[in-house]
């Protein structure tokens, strides 16, 4: 049969059939009833706690937060106190002759 001549058609209680299979009832039904797991207890603590994705994320990196700010400090301490008193430039090598 021609999918146009079942989109035309109606079923035994006036609704017509879906030609793609998809049944949305059996979809919502199967999504609303809870599966049994049986090592849901078992792997729960890998979420929870030190283990949750929070703690993996901000803990992949361990020591970037204490070295970026200790280099952000050198940086600014080298800009503003040392600096060279020499004023190496270009005009250094034309005063020796």
């Amino acid at each position: 049969m021609h999918p146009t001549r079942l989109l035309r058609s109606s079923g035994p209680h006036g609704e017509r059939p879906n030609i793609t299979g998809f049944d949305i009832r059996k979809f919502v039904a199967a999504a609303e009833s809870r599966r049994y797991d049986p090592w849901e207890r078992a792997e729960a603590w890998r979420y929870t706690g030190i283990f949750s994705r929070w703690n993996r994320y901000r803990r992949a990196l361990p020591g970037l937060g204490i070295g970026t700010a200790a280099f952000a400090a050198y940086c600014a301490y080298e800009y503003y106190f040392l600096k060279d008193e020499h004023q190496h430039g270009e005009s250094h090598g034309e005063s020796h002759h």
